[in-house]
């Protein structure tokens, strides 16, 4: 069976950064199962995977604008160290942040701190990244309407309850 709209696909997955720095694996885990054509893994993954079958494997390399999107620089403010209440703030700490008047909460990565300024990234941490997937597609079966209504998989490697 061909991975195609509404398919439930797991696979085992290597995820490396274009210098082939390690940054997410599912070894040692479940596959990874979602559902194709529903915006559940990364645009340019989800394009290259359909029409595949179980058993298959490929490298995917998803440039940022199908991954995580470019780096959005209005997204990197400079705010005054004292805002942090004395804490100790050191770069790679994050922090969740209203970042609109809708009240979403964004997750801000300290970036450096200096001169008593904190510089903070709303970026998604793999942000302006290209993608270097290895998969290794396991299973390949059609969603049930159970899993289509509730738009998340059931069972194995999937969502429980």
């Amino acid at each position: 069976m061909q991975i195609t709209q509404n398919s439930v696909v797991s696979f085992h997955y290597t995820l490396n950064d274009a210098d082939g720095k390690l940054l997410d694996t599912s070894a040692g885990r479940e596959a990874f199962a979602y559902i194709q054509g529903h915006s559940m893994i990364v645009p340019g993954l989800e394009r290259q995977l359909e029409g595949k079958m179980a058993g298959e494997s490929l490298l995917a390399v998803v440039p940022p604008a199908e991954g995580y999107g470019e780096i959005d620089p209005s997204l990197v403010h400079k705010v005054p160290a004292d805002r942090f209440g004395g804490q100790n703030v050191e770069p790679g700490m994050q922090f969740q942040a209203g970042t609109s008047e809708a009240g979403d909460m964004g997750v801000f990565t300290v970036i450096s701190v200096e001169d008593g300024m904190v510089a903070l990234n709303g970026n998604h941490p793999l942000a302006g990244v290209t993608l270097h997937f290895n998969v290794e597609i396991t299973d390949v079966r059609a969603a049930t309407e159970e899993e289509l209504a509730h738009g998340h998989v059931h069972g194995e490697g999937g969502h429980h309850h």
